[in-house]
């Protein structure tokens, strides 16, 4: 292998394709995860929330969910929601992007369903006893006492999912919508150089992903120390006492 024309190569579709498919190709990846994210958070919240219900039958039907989707490929997914949904619905006229952002949103949903209950789980029953006993009510307890501790816990997974849907959308390229996978696709087949092509993108992929899961591991180390916030929290007492005192 000639290592010398290999990297000549990779320097020319830099040159050649960075600004017409693989730049384009960076902000629909990221566009796609942003929507599936986003809107995988609120629908995985609401799902979480019925997980958690008092009444069986919709435990049941929750569960039914996570497991479906959790039990499948992702890649499945996608088919279903590019080749079958359309059919089935077909006054949707949805983009073939916005369907596969529908399914990423569908399949993040399940994964951020279950972290969030996990997170609210894991705080003190105690704690809930106690606002209960104090006459809080029930959605009372949940905002103001169970939601902030659990941010603690939901936040860093949150990051992780961020990653692995960033680096899932890559099943995307299977329908051409764009994505960075896509531009490898058209780039190698233009030019017959498909190492050359894998090693870019693979390259910003890992990017991308590096400086995000070293910034997710920083915030977890973070939010699992509570320390460091109350002490900073009370330095900034003492600060803002000093200065009224100077008043």
């Amino acid at each position: 292998m000639d290592f010398s024309q290999m990297f000549q190569n990779i320097f020319r579709l830099l040159t050649e394709y960075w600004h017409v498919y693989l730049l384009e190709g960076v902000k629909n990846t990221m566009i796609l995860t942003v929507i599936a994210v986003l809107l995988g958070t609120v629908f995985g919240s609401l799902v979480a929330f019925l997980k958690m219900s008092r009444f069986k039958i919709v435990r049941f039907f929750a569960s039914v969910y996570i497991e479906v989707i959790r039990g499948t490929p992702i890649l499945l997914q996608l088919y279903v929601f590019y080749f079958i949904l359309p059919e089935l619905f077909p006054l949707l006229n949805f983009t073939d992007f916005i369907w596969v952002a529908i399914a990423l949103c569908v399949n993040s949903a399940a994964y951020v369903s279950e972290i969030i209950r996990s997170g609210i789980q894991a705080v003190d029953k105690g704690q809930t006893e106690a606002a209960r006993s104090l006459g809080l009510s029930n959605t009372q307890t949940m905002l103001r006492i169970v939601l902030p501790q659990a941010v603690r816990n939901i936040l860093p997974a949150l990051g992780n999912e961020f990653i692995m849907i960033l680096k899932e959308t890559s099943l995307a390229s299977t329908f051409f919508i764009g994505d960075l996978m896509t531009s490898h696709k058209i780039v190698a087949g233009a030019e017959y150089l498909q190492l050359e092509s894998q090693i870019i993108v693979g390259t910003i992929y890992l990017c991308i992903t590096f400086p995000l899961s070293k910034l997710v591991g920083w915030f977890e180390k973070r939010m699992a120390n509570p320390n460091s916030y109350k002490n900073h929290n009370r330095k900034r007492a003492l600060m803002a006492g000093g200065r009224i005192g100077e008043k």
